[in-house]
């Protein structure tokens, strides 16, 4: 088993390219692949689970607490021969002074030695010091190694190599070349997603040779074999596991999947089958009908970007909206959530929705809810009893809603972050519950079954009535 953590001194250093670049050249050697990502994040997944051939599961010290961590990537690794956890920001960086939910802390509550991605641009002597300082900021860390990256030739990568041995004892595992054949395109969100690129495989394959050609990966492999003395990794035992036990489906819930909906946590899909539920994708740009379900899930995405698409597919807007008019159970988390709305805008082009929420959606060239939230349930939230403990979620969105009914109610009351109008998030119509917070299957809420519970009841409503 070789388990790390691939962290960067700081953001946009590259960890992500390498990331995607290791597990795919971890696989090619036919090594069973695990990949994580800490903190919420969609897209960085995405790519990690097709470079890994297996799906990426995410793990957040903000929403979750340390047992509960270890549990889930305890769950998750023990049929893999390498797990990656690929950290977010810089190693120490987070939204809490005391570094509880960095990425460093994450490698702590694991056990997990750390990899660390330098973007080497502008630098040789002044290395020394910021990998000094790392290694001594938190003894409770261990740097195995070192990735430098954006290296500028063979001349400056002998520089840092010789300034690193001698100032410090961390073995220097790679030195990648500044290249574009390193960058995937971006735009508002990130890294444009996975499931949009047509280029994805080819992508991949190119970060694979890159990562192959230029990191040790026999050396990789003998740093993170096994713990050092003084810092043992959690045994590899199920009996702390805390695993759900299936129930028969009881309930086919259909999920878009497609180009323009693709934000989905792979343990918010189990949950929902170990709920009971036949989870059943349908494509909102190609079909022309909704397949026969008793309930959707719409998760997030870009919208945006495919509207003209998705406002061409009549058929499929139309037959949604009526299914949302006689009743159907409905959760849409923001792309999800505009869909729904009338219209989008966005670069001065406006284009017809499903219109099940009287609202309309306007995209903004800046972030208008970025970060974790913290909700509290009103007494019009469909799942959850009002008074209920707050919830932890995330946002991320640059959309807002404008011209809303404003009798509409509301499933959240903000008591950290934005949601739709800074005050409230969740808007409840008819069966459906529309919001901008993404929410997790933690500890504390287990949406999932929630939901799972609701269509069940909805579906079974008409039968009892009669009896």
């Amino acid at each position: 088993m070789h388990r790390f953590l691939l962290s960067a001194a700081h953001r946009s250093s590259g960890k992500t390219m390498v990331s995607i670049g290791l597990c795919a050249a971890l696989r090619k050697r036919g090594l069973e692949v695990q990949p994580f990502k800490k903190g919420p994040d969609y897209i960085d997944p995405m790519w990690l689970s097709q470079a890994a051939g297996r799906p990426c599961y995410n793990l957040d010290p903000y929403l979750s607490d340390g047992d509960e961590l270890r549990r889930a990537f305890l769950r998750r690794s023990r049929v893999a021969q390498a797990c990656l956890v690929e950290g977010n920001m810089g190693l120490f960086d987070g939204i809490s002074l005391d570094g509880s939910n960095s990425s460093a802390a994450l490698a702590a509550t694991l056990g997990l030695p750390v990899i660390l991605v330098v973007d080497c641009r502008g630098m040789t002597r002044g290395i020394a010091p910021l990998i000094v300082g790392y290694q001594a900021f938190d003894p409770n860390i261990r740097i195995a190694g070192i990735i430098l990256n954006r290296v500028g030739g063979q001349r400056h990568e002998s520089k840092l190599r010789a300034v690193l041995e001698h100032y410090t004892r961390i073995p220097v595992i790679g030195a990648i070349p500044e290249s574009p054949e390193l960058a995937i395109h971006e735009r508002h969100l990130g890294l444009v997603p996975s499931n949009e690129a047509g280029d994805a495989a080819e992508r991949i394959a190119c970060l694979e040779r890159i990562i192959s050609a230029h990191v040790d990966i026999d050396q990789l492999l003998a740093i993170t074999g096994e713990a050092p003395a003084g810092q043992a990794i959690a045994p590899l035992s199920l009996a702390t596991s805390q695993q759900r036990k299936p129930i028969p489906a009881g309930v086919r819930i259909g999920i878009a999947r497609d180009a323009a909906f693709g934000f989905y946590y792979p343990d918010d899909l189990e949950a929902l089958e170990s709920a009971g539920a036949e989870l059943v994708p349908f494509d909102t740009l190609r079909d022309v009908r909704l397949p026969a379900v008793d309930g959707l899930f719409i998760g997030g995405g870009f919208p945006e970007v495919m509207a003209a698409g998705l406002a061409a597919n009549a058929s499929l807007r139309a037959d949604l909206g009526r299914a949302i008019e006689q009743g159907m159970p409905v959760y849409a988390e923001c792309g999800g959530l505009m869909y729904l709305t009338r219209s989008i805008t966005w670069h001065g082009e406006t284009h017809a929705m499903v219109g099940a929420i009287p609202a309309d959606t306007v995209m903004h060239r800046k972030a208008v809810g970025r970060g974790y939230v913290e909700l509290e349930a009103t007494a019009d939230h469909p799942w959850l009893p009002a008074g209920s403990p707050p919830i932890r979620a995330h946002e991320f969105h640059y959309s807002s809603l404008e011209n809303a009914d404003p009798g509409l109610r509301y499933a959240w009351r903000m008591r950290r972050g934005h949601g739709i109008d800074g005050r409230r998030d969740g808007i409840v119509h008819h069966n459906v519950l529309g919001a901008y917070s993404h929410l997790r299957s933690v500890l504390g809420l287990d949406w999932p079954a929630r939901f799972v519970a609701s269509v069940r009841e909805r579906k079974t409503r008409p039968a009892a009535a009669c009896a």
